[in-house]
């Protein structure tokens, strides 16, 4: 058990490291003093049309990839490959649109080309499909059911993947990706194991999860249900009955579904909260009836070795620690 644990989370680390090369190669060019209308300015409008599709950004697609850039990706097999994803991420407060440029795969022998919305590793998903606004089956876009009928999907957070599988050298797709701005972004999950943020339900029957695929100390620093409430600040068995609280869940997946939970809030309040949570997986997620204006603002960080060491003690969060 803890080796599938050690290998589930190696490809959680390997998925954040590729993010955050990719983070890197953009800091010169957003350091550069020369800003994008001074730049335009220069140009006839004709040109102006031209630059956006010339200065796309383009790259190959690996079997394993993860993209946190706009752009347009390709991928071409040189050998059968059986089990391949690509994971695209944004900010926290934009959406993703996959869309589908040429595709190049025998569909009758077994080939697929299907876009996800949200995140699918070990058999898990992310949103959980109690946090989802979509049935599971409309989260699935496969290209050779649809063909040309789909070509894109917009995701409903700010992750979404492509999977495929080719048997025949030279098969390819290619494929553009592109963000939006949400106004009202609900399922999350963090860029960086470093960072703050606040969740908001405006009056929403909806769940909302933020994920941190790190072991955190995590301070939370205020919280509003938009209504007062009599039940404590900690009590798990009385918070479900409020129809509105938070809760902290920890684990190893990336379904909220599955995670065990840490702890509920279910009043109102200002000032630090803090726990410090050895998991591999730490969630912040809102449960709303859709009749208040609830939030939660809280900061994050990354546990070190020392902190992990005296967490594995605690018998609270001894389930979340691995060696």
């Amino acid at each position: 058990m803890r080796v599938m644990e050690r290998t589930f989370r190696q490809q959680l680390f390997f998925l954040l490291l590729c993010l955050s090369v990719l983070k890197g190669d953009c800091r010169y060019i957003e350091n550069n003093d020369i800003s994008k209308d001074e730049l335009f300015s220069l140009l006839s409008s004709d040109l102006r049309r031209e630059i956006p599709e010339l200065l796309m950004y383009r790259r190959p697609l690996r079997c394993l990839d993860m993209v946190a850039v706009e752009g347009q990706f390709t991928f071409t097999a040189e050998t059968p490959q059986l089990s391949c994803a690509a994971f695209f991420m944004a900010e926290p407060n934009e959406l993703i649109t996959v869309e589908f440029d040429s595709v190049d795969v025998d569909c009758s022998g077994g080939d697929f080309v299907t876009m996800f919305d949200g995140w699918v590793m070990k058999g898990e998903k992310f949103p959980s499909s109690q946090d989802h606004p979509l049935p599971l089956y409309e989260r699935y876009v496969n290209y050779c059911d649809s063909g040309a009928a789909r070509k894109s999907m917009r995701s409903s957070q700010n992750v979404a993947m492509v999977f495929f599988r080719v048997h025949g050298a030279g098969s390819s797709f290619a494929l553009t990706v592109r963000k939006h701005v949400n106004p009202f972004p609900c399922n999350v999950i963090s860029q960086s194991p470093e960072g703050s943020y606040t969740m908001v339900t405006p009056q929403q029957h909806r769940n909302c999860s933020f994920s941190i695929i790190y072991p955190v100390a995590i301070d939370i620093s205020e919280f509003s249900l938009g209504h007062h409430s009599n039940f404590p600040k900690r009590s798990l068995p009385g918070c479900a009955e409020s129809g509105d609280y938070v809760q902290l869940l920890g684990g190893s997946g990336i379904d909220t579904s599955k995670l065990l939970p840490i702890t509920d809030l279910c009043i109102s309040f200002t000032g630090p909260t803090h726990m410090k949570i050895g998991c591999d997986n730490t969630v912040v997620r809102m449960v709303s009836s859709g009749r208040f204006v609830s939030r939660v603002s809280f900061s994050y960080r990354p546990l070190d070795s020392q902190e992990l060491q005296t967490i594995k003690l605690n018998n609270v969060e001894d389930f979340c620690f691995n060696n």
